[in-house]
């Protein structure tokens, strides 16, 4: 039985997930504090919120250019995490999820970040490239600050499957295939495979993310898994508004078209 934490507080249901990915600062600050909130509107059950970064390894060309636009409007990791309680004053209820590089952990510090997660009301953090055997001091320092460590498997995890499922806490972010977000074509019936070996052996939902861009991609994963995670497809709707969010004028209309391309891609 795993510890409650303020993640399994917040979140309502451990089935059926929809979890989307912003970038912090894309296109300025505020308009990401507008675009949380419209995506829990628009049902998402987490939001993960990625940390603008100069060499993201796991994403490819859409979200690389989410995070050019949010740094050179200067955002930064503590930045992006001072971010969270103003969108809990406008009303985002939902569990929050920071999803950031190593390198921006080591220069802010291990012990820092965590105690500015605990206080501005973060519910949980992923680091998609620190290996599951190197994370045992971050993932002591997350449950000593009431944040979930979440963890992340992939296809070539291979006799690793079992060790990272059974340890997971939140929801365990299951990688559909090899290589960087945002590709095309990207799921395949192993994929279905894949998921019910992960599930056989995780205490937590299991969530499959990389390559889901359409309705049938939802839900085909539905069909399988506990929750959806949709990162480059969130970003390339953010992409196409960009102008227009940015536009005090225009914010609005442009920000109840995404709420209506959002929930074509989710229902």
């Amino acid at each position: 039985m795993l510890t409650q934490t303020s993640f399994q507080g917040k979140l309502n249901k451990t089935e059926d997930l929809f979890i989307p990915f912003i970038e912090a600062g894309d296109p300025t600050p505020k308009v990401t504090i507008d675009l949380a909130l419209k995506l829990q509107e628009a049902g998402a059950d987490i939001l993960e919120l990625g940390i603008p970064y100069s060499d993201p390894l796991a994403d490819g060309p859409t979200i690389q250019r989410a995070a050019k636009r949010a740094l050179d409007n200067g955002m930064s990791l503590q930045q992006a995490i001072e971010l969270i309680p103003e969108m809990r004053e406008k009303g985002l209820e939902i569990p929050v999820v920071v999803f950031t590089y190593y390198n921006p952990v080591l220069r802010i510090g291990e012990e820092k970040l965590f105690k500015l997660l605990e206080e501005h009301g973060a519910e949980g953090v992923l680091i998609p490239d620190l290996p599951h055997e190197e994370s045992e001091s971050v993932r002591e320092l997350a449950l000593k600050h009431d944040i979930e460590y979440i963890s992340l498997v992939a296809p070539n995890s291979e006799e690793r499957i079992q060790k990272i499922a059974s340890e997971a806490r939140g929801f365990l972010y299951c990688v559909s295939t090899l290589g960087v977000t945002g590709g095309e074509n990207q799921l395949s019936s192993e994929v279905t495979d894949f998921i019910r070996k992960v599930k056989e052996h995780s205490p937590v939902p299991v969530a499959v993310g990389f390559g889901i861009s359409t309705n049938e991609d939802v839900r085909m994963i539905r069909d399988h898994a506990d929750g959806v995670i949709i990162g480059s497809k969130i970003i390339r709707l953010v992409e196409a508004e960009v102008e227009n969010l940015k536009d005090d004028s225009k914010r609005q209309e442009a920000l109840d078209r995404f709420y209506e391309n959002v929930r074509e891609l989710v229902e």
